[in-house]
């Protein structure tokens, strides 16, 4: 097995864990502004852009990190973090460097590839039908697979009937 498939082998591990990770930080920030934990100088007032920024980071940074509606999640934390950025950082400085936004660009981007990557299935999730049995290795397919890779038309079951050979 090459170093590639190797670690191609781990994606829906390594996914999980940005999920869940991305999903706790961003939680953190929600609680920083709504709870004052952990203690910062964010005590916005109710009801203000920031409230409902930390509303959406709490609500939204619980539903990533359990894995739980992480595509809808990740699709409104995105939009809210590129109008964070918008409204708050780009006035400042056109660089993100320069105006703080550069963690509001990175989650925006992070979550905007979680909604088209999705959690991945954990024991939480309902498993999803698998494939038709008959379209799969030793169904149906393979025997059709088989017939023309030798060479032989029609069901797989009457070309192992033997015929009698004709003089």
């Amino acid at each position: 097995m090459t170093l590639t498939n190797r670690l191609t082998s781990y994606s829906p591990y390594m996914l999980s864990i940005t999920r869940i990770m991305s999903g706790l930080l961003f939680l953190e920030h929600g609680t920083a502004k709504l709870l004052g934990f952990p203690l910062s100088d964010m005590n916005p007032a109710a009801f203000s852009l920031s409230w409902w920024a930390g509303v959406i980071e709490l609500v939204c940074g619980i539903l990533l990190t359990v894995g739980f509606l992480t595509r809808p999640a990740a699709f409104l934390a995105s939009g809210m973090c590129a109008f964070a950025y918008f409204i708050a950082h780009a006035p400042q400085n056109f660089f993100p460097m320069n105006n703080g936004g550069d963690a509001a660009i990175l989650y925006c981007f992070l979550f905007l590839y979680l909604v088209f990557a999705g959690g991945v299935r954990s024991a939480s999730t309902p498993s999803a039908p698998g494939p038709d049995p008959s379209l799969t290795r030793g169904g149906r397919t393979a025997a059709l697979s088989r017939s023309v890779r030798d060479g032989r038309r029609g069901s797989s079951k009457s070309n192992r009937r033997r015929r009698p050979a004709h003089p």
